[in-house]
């Protein structure tokens, strides 16, 4: 089964401004609408079977929003694995992990430069601890910033998937957008941890993204696509053309999520 493991879709009263944010906050031109409709549609375009979307929420009064739209989009599309999210702010987060598990939901989204917070936040590690063996992280990682003041790090992700080695965690971008030098060296030989190929080949040099995928056994790679910034087609023949992929490795990759633990 072909999964793309990062994709993005918003309700439709506020896609088209969620779409403008992310034209002017990655200074691009995105390739889809934002709506489940030609999210969908894309990836059938694309060859893909499933497609996971992620939900955030950019502040605590968002969290129940947000979830219950992921609920939604999971009840009503047989193709699509909704994520939840959290946030550190959020009081009641225990209350909602539950609510999350008994609405469905397999994983948590977590972006901290959206959300506006550290992923080294102290208050995440009762949320992390309890959440194991229950739910699978999405995490954003990576930033223009140094790693000493970005929010969210290579260097971040490594501890918390030493401190809890229960959980599942899906790092985003290939470990660290824009510090992918970085994510070799400090995510190396994690056992609870894998790699979405997202929003990186258009950025990496054929070099880069050869040690990139060098780094880990290929097992560990989660084709994403990040829609709507990158059409799921696209970034396949971008991710094989430029990593120098064989058509079998790029088999493995586009299958790999449907032997993640505890999606399906």
């Amino acid at each position: 089964m072909r999964i793309d493991i990062h994709t993005h879709a918003f309700h439709p009263k506020i896609a088209a401004k969620a779409v403008a944010h992310l034209n002017e906050a990655y200074d691009l031109r995105c390739e889809g609408d934002g709506t489940v409709d030609h999210l969908l549609a894309c990836e059938r375009a694309a060859g893909m079977d499933r497609c996971v979307v992620l939900c955030a929420a950019t502040t605590p009064a968002q969290v129940i929003p947000a979830n219950n739209h992921a609920r939604e989009l999971q009840r009503i599309h047989p193709e699509i694995i909704a994520f939840g999210t959290l946030h550190p702010a959020y009081a009641r987060w225990e209350e909602e992990l539950h609510s999350m598990e008994r609405g469905g939901l397999r994983g948590i989204k977590l972006h901290p430069d959206f959300q506006g917070f550290r992923l080294d936040d102290p208050r995440l590690l009762p949320m992390f601890e309890a959440a194991q063996g229950r739910f699978l992280f999405e995490l954003h990682i990576g930033s223009a910033q140094p790693a000493s003041t970005a929010p969210s790090s290579p260097q971040q992700l490594a501890a918390i998937a030493r401190a809890f080695p229960g959980l599942t965690l899906i790092a985003g971008h290939f470990g660290g957008y824009l510090m992918w030098d970085m994510a070799i060296d400090a995510l190396a030989g994690l056992d609870n941890v894998w790699f979405d190929t997202s929003s990186t080949s258009p950025f990496v040099t054929p070099h880069l993204l050869r040690r990139l995928l060098d780094a880990h056994p290929l097992e560990r790679f989660l084709f994403g696509s990040d829609w709507p910034l990158y059409d799921p087609a696209e970034e396949q023949r971008r991710l094989q053309r430029i990593g120098g992929l064989s058509d079998s490795a790029l088999e493995r990759i586009l299958t790999n999520a449907e032997h993640l633990p505890g999606l399906l």
